[in-house]
């Protein structure tokens, strides 16, 4: 059984090395252990300590020394946009404070659809269309889903977000 030794950081590597290609939705992409179907047919085992979300760009280092390239597949998506850079900003420390995976640029930010949210957000001003894209949000150390899989086991998260305080999920 081939498996995954280590994930190379988007950026980090020269993509003319892969071999072949692992490509899947947000979902697909956020793993700790499971079997990855690749674009030729074959099959590699990915086992982590703690589940991740593996970026479109990453690379997957093989035990045979073969490079597996992560691709993210479009999936419908909500566009979130606002009527000046401000707004934008005010709608984003809005979906951040509810820990959302976002994917965020100078024009408007990505979310997963939820109906909630998406009324969240037209009752703040801002816009909402559904797209179809590939999913990439922002990456770092604490997730929303990684929060709620927590919550759901009952452990207990401090993180600082360096402005004199600190937030408690219990």
């Amino acid at each position: 059984m081939t498996r995954v030794i280590e994930i190379l950081p988007a950026g980090g590597w020269d993509v003319a090395q892969a071999t072949d290609v692992f490509a899947a939705d947000y979902e697909g992409r956020h793993r700790r252990r499971m079997m990855l179907g690749l674009r030729s047919g074959e099959k590699v085992l990915l086992e982590l300590e703690h589940a991740r979300l593996l970026q479109a760009g990453d690379g997957l280092k093989l035990d045979d020394g073969r490079i597996v390239r992560v691709e993210a597949l479009p999936e419908k998506l909500m566009e979130v946009t606002a009527h000046d850079p401000l707004h934008l900003m005010r709608l984003a420390w809005h979906l951040g404070n509810r820990h959302l995976p976002a994917a965020i640029d100078a024009q408007r930010i990505l979310v997963r659809q939820d109906h909630v949210i998406a009324d969240m957000i037209r009752g703040l001003g801002g816009h909402v269309h559904e797209v179809e894209a590939p999913f990439d949000p922002e990456s770092g150390a604490y997730t929303a889903r990684a929060a709620s899989h927590d919550h759901a086991h009952g452990e207990e998260h401090h993180h600082h977000h360096g402005h004199g305080h600190s937030h408690s999920h219990d």
